[in-house]
């Protein structure tokens, strides 16, 4: 018999009650209570046995008490349910709250029906054991499939910072420390970061003498105003680090302790900001200035002879006045109309930038004797020109000089660009002194005053069926270009009936109609193509057959009429060219004329190697000072400096 809580308080009250006798009975009953305590557990061993054995045979299954431990230590994370089978197995399953089919099911060998040796509670210690067993290993087992996704996740994430590290490794580390901004500055020549720093500084201190200026401090004045003197004068021309004079690390701890002392006493923030405000205005208007001044100069270079050309050409043509009018004509006449050999057209006041073309063609080529040349100068250069090829002949090929003035079917009356030269309002906008270069003006709109855009030499290109009438094909070539292998498979090629050979130029939304054409003019937008692709002048290849037959120079005429007010196309000879040819050319493999090393300094070498022509269109000519230098060796090359024209004109290679 146990005893519950109410017992245990019911005798604690009627020890509170007895008067009479009240001592003895307490005695009596805490004696009892004793007694019961030590024997309970002995009772229960032997009643249990007795239900046991009067079974004969002990029990394959686990009592309830068994189950209900295994029930309360699965700690919510599932129902686990133990049955018999049959006679030799026990079943376990265990289902896994709010998993639909996850029930495992283990079954464990019973051991052989036996009487029990110490009791039938033995048997149910040895199953809730077991079962307990199993229990901690289910959550042994699914904690290392637990770490073990964790450790997949974090080999994962290794394996990626690896493959990002390796990566980064194959990136050129130069490239990369131009933009980092960990940058090692130690060991770099060329680092700027002190340069920085003083710069910095005298700015600060321009605003900190316009403050003491405000504030009427003299003192501080005095010495803001000695220690910028001074650190410019360290600072000099300096463009690195290293150029700084030695002094420059003294002058920069002067004015931080200066600058330091000028924060202190006179410190203003509205002022300051207005200040760096006004600065950065008068810097930016001194960049444009000097924007203006640079697009000036360098149009004003383009424009310009260098010295030892202008040499050249005077004394070429003095020499050549001194001949006796016999030996003043170029050999082999009888070559420039035979349509059999391969013609070229070049028309040029350049004596050396002639010389280059001939010289590269002819010397590249298979059979030199195959070739002519015709040559289109003005009448200043004419004799000049005749001079040199007089003096060097190219080989076995054919030269030929005309004088532009002595074609007198070309003037005013049946050429528009002779008649609006003429032309009062062309003079006053190509011509006229003092123009303003600010404002409006910009780099575009002096590019297009250049009056070489309206030299007849320029546009003697679109009368080439008139100046050569008996030819069936030739080849134009601008002056600037060098070739650099033989051309002749050029006169093999099939144009299909169309009448220009031409590289195309266009890349995606670049060199395209629109770019060179005024499509919101109702003449344009009505017969070209704003997306159809543009091409390039210096190297083409013409039919004249097929350009005569389509009075190609009559369609040119034509639209240079009607562009007299510039309204059509500012100037040059590509726009016309692309309306005069629109769907009559033919697109030549890009090797054939590769562009841009008169302003493009990052062209692939391989593609200048594998040209059969390079072309220096744009600013910087080969032949002048401001030329790009790595493209200038192809071009020297073909010129013999010591040559005794050149020697005396003092040209430099």
């Amino acid at each position: 018999m146990a005893l519950n809580k109410g017992s245990v308080s019911d005798l604690a009250k009627h020890e509170d009650e007895g008067v009479n006798g009240g001592a003895g009975r307490y005695r009596f009953f805490l004696a009892l209570l004793v007694l019961l305590s030590a024997l309970a557990p002995l009772l229960f061993v032997v009643v249990s046995g007795f239900c046991t054995t009067g079974e004969g045979v002990a029990s394959n299954s686990p009592s309830k008490g068994v189950l209900d431990d295994i029930a309360a230590r699965t700690n919510n994370t599932g129902t686990i349910n133990i049955k018999s089978k049959e006679k030799n197995n026990l079943i376990l399953t265990w289902k896994l709250v709010g998993v639909d089919a996850a029930v495992v099911a283990i079954s464990l060998p019973s051991q052989t029906a036996v009487a029990p040796r110490s009791g039938t509670h033995q048997m149910e210690g040895n199953y809730s054991l077991a079962a307990r067993r199993i229990v901690r290993e289910e959550r042994y087992e699914n904690q290392l499939v637990e770490m073990e996704m964790v450790q997949q996740d974090d080999d994962t994430i290794v394996k990626l910072e690896n493959a990002n590290m390796q990566a980064s490794e194959l990136v050129n580390s130069s490239i990369l420390e131009k933009y980092s901004t960990w940058k090692k500055e130690n060991g770099n020549k060329n680092r700027v970061s002190t340069i920085r720093l003083m710069r910095d500084q005298i700015i600060m201190a321009r605003i900190y003498l316009s403050v003491s200026k405000k504030k009427m401090k003299q003192g501080l004045r005095q010495q803001l105003l000695v220690c910028l003197k001074r650190s410019r004068r360290a600072l000099g021309e300096a463009n690195v680090d290293a150029e700084l004079h030695s002094s420059a690390r003294k002058r920069i701890k002067e004015m931080a302790a200066v600058l330091s002392k000028a924060r202190d006493e006179l410190f203003d923030c509205e002022f300051v900001t207005r200040k760096l405000r006004a600065m950065l205005l008068t810097e930016e208007e001194k960049i444009r200035r000097l924007k203006r001044q640079n697009t000036f100069l360098t149009q004003l270079g383009v424009k310009g002879i260098p010295g030892g050309i202008r040499c050249l050409s005077l004394r070429l043509t003095v020499d050549y006045y001194l001949l006796p009018p016999e030996k003043r004509e170029l050999p082999k006449s009888e070559n420039l109309e035979n349509p059999k050999l391969h013609h070229y057209a070049l028309f040029t006041d350049n004596v050396l930038a002639a010389a280059v073309v001939v010289n590269s063609t002819v010397m590249n080529a298979k059979d030199s004797s195959k070739h002519v040349f015709h040559l289109v100068t003005d009448d200043l250069n004419y004799g000049a020109m005749k001079m040199w090829f007089l003096l060097n002949p190219p080989e076995e090929a054919t030269i030929h000089v005309e004088n532009l003035d002595e074609l007198k079917w070309l003037n005013s009356s049946y050429c528009p660009v002779l008649r609006q030269l003429k032309s009062a309002a062309m003079r006053e906008y190509y011509f006229k002194a003092g123009r303003s270069t600010t404002g409006s003006s910009s780099a575009s709109s002096l590019k297009y005053r250049n009056p070489k855009y309206l030299s007849m030499l320029n546009h003697l290109r679109f009368y080439l069926p008139q100046i050569y009438p008996k030819l069936d094909k030739i080849l134009f070539l601008d002056d600037d270009i060098v070739v650099q292998k033989d051309l002749t498979g050029l006169w093999l090629v099939d144009l299909e009936a169309k009448v220009n050979g031409a590289v195309e130029t266009c890349v995606d939304n670049f060199h395209r109609f629109d770019k060179y054409l005024n499509f919101s003019n109702p003449h344009i937008a009505r017969e070209f193509d704003p997306n159809a692709c543009g091409w390039a002048y210096g190297m083409n290849i013409f039919d004249l057959k097929e350009w005569k037959k389509k009075d190609l120079t009559g369609l040119y005429h034509i639209w240079q009429n009607l562009n007299e007010e510039r309204l059509l196309w500012k100037l040059g000879t590509l726009p016309p060219g692309l309306m005069t040819f629109y769907g009559l050319t033919y697109s030549l493999e890009k090797y054939w004329h590769v562009l841009g090393l008169g302003y493009n300094p990052n062209i692939n070498p391989s593609d200048i190697e594998n040209a059969a022509v390079i072309h220096y269109n744009g600013n910087r000519k080969p032949w002048m000072e401001m030329a790009i230098t790595k493209y200038r060796p192809y071009w020297t090359k073909y010129i013999d400096y010591d040559h005794p024209y050149l020697s005396h004109c003092h040209f430099i290679k």
